[in-house]
């Protein structure tokens, strides 16, 4: 059975659709809490407010993850003693940081400068897995390709009066710092993925970091002002963009060199911003030749990554988590 998942997730056909399935999922959030923030009447610049409502939405993916993964795998997944080490590791970089950050710096820019920032994520998270944890080699594939599709997510974000020059550390700073700690998240995840299940610790990640996120939006006076069915609707569609798209997300690192699946991640972006142009009429100046131009440069990305000789991975576990004895 192991063997038959191995084969499956390292299916370029099958990384090609999960991947930009997850993609397409994550493309939608920057849209979605927007929306969300005015359904439940949470001011822009209400932070404590943002964190609380961010924690509800990692604490309910978290749940939906472990029963996704306990129906999928026909056993309740639950952390081993040696676990709980890596789940605290990931909670700290993938949920409370990442998001922390990410929705306190969404609130302070556009749906369009935000994508074009997060575009540059593919290309921290290979060098990070390149050369802070050295799980495969950084070659010149990799920068082309790295440099190619951030061209395309650029090129669609061109222009406009959404784009300008104009930054702020608690808008555009906060989502780049967001961007390193999802990064480092994902070689934690590759590397932790060959002791414990990675759905589980997706799953266990989510519920500590979200309850970490309620308390810590609770504490310090954030509020939910108003409650309706529309609201909770759009909160339980993020939790399932979270359970869904991380879950899948670390079974392909699992099997995968971090490379081939984090330059999908381009994708990200450009369903971003199609997106908000659609639902928030942000950088609708965007035409969609520009839009199809920007794809074909994030296909020629991807291929380039993706084109080259057979990955080494040295193996390497950070001592962020002690490893179980055999």
């Amino acid at each position: 059975m192991a063997g038959q998942k191995n084969k499956f997730f390292t299916n370029d056909a099958a990384v090609c659709l999960l991947a930009v399935f997850c993609c397409m999922l994550w493309g939608s959030a920057i849209t979605c809490i927007k929306i969300g923030y005015k359904l439940f009447g949470i001011p822009s610049g209400d932070s404590r407010s943002q964190i609380l409502f961010a924690g509800c939405r990692f604490f309910i993916a978290g749940i939906m993850s472990v029963i996704m993964g306990s129906i999928a795998g026909k056993s309740v997944l639950k952390p081993s003693r040696g676990s709980a080490g890596r789940i605290l590791c990931l909670c700290l970089f993938q949920t409370v940081l990442q998001y922390i950050f990410f929705y306190i710096g969404i609130a302070h820019t556009s749906g369009v400068k935000s994508s074009i920032i997060n575009g540059t994520g593919v290309f921290i998270t290979i060098l990070i897995s390149c050369l802070v944890f050295r799980q495969e080699k950084l070659t010149s594939r990799k920068v082309i390709g790295c440099f190619l599709g951030f061209a395309g997510v650029a090129a669609v974000n061109m222009s406009g009066a959404s784009l300008n020059m104009n930054m702020s550390f608690t808008g555009e700073g906060f989502i780049l710092l967001s961007i390193i700690a999802s990064s480092i998240s994902s070689s934690f995840t590759k590397e932790f993925s060959k002791y414990d299940n990675p759905v589980m610790l997706s799953g266990f990640q989510f519920i500590l970091g979200g309850a970490i996120l309620i308390l810590s939006g609770i504490v310090s006076g954030g509020k939910i002002q108003s409650i309706n069915g529309r609201g909770i609707a759009m909160l339980l569609y993020l939790a399932f963009v979270s359970a869904a798209a991380y879950s899948l997300w670390s079974l392909l690192l699992k099997y995968n060199p971090v490379s081939k699946v984090a330059v999908w991640g381009f994708t990200n972006p450009i369903f971003s911003v199609i997106l908000s142009i659609v639902f928030l009429s942000e950088g609708n100046q965007s035409p969609w030749p520009r839009i199809a131009a920007s794809l074909l440069l994030v296909c020629l990305g991807i291929y380039t990554v993706n084109s080259g000789g057979p990955r080494q991975n040295p193996k390497r576990v950070p001592p962020c988590a002690p490893i179980p004895k055999k």
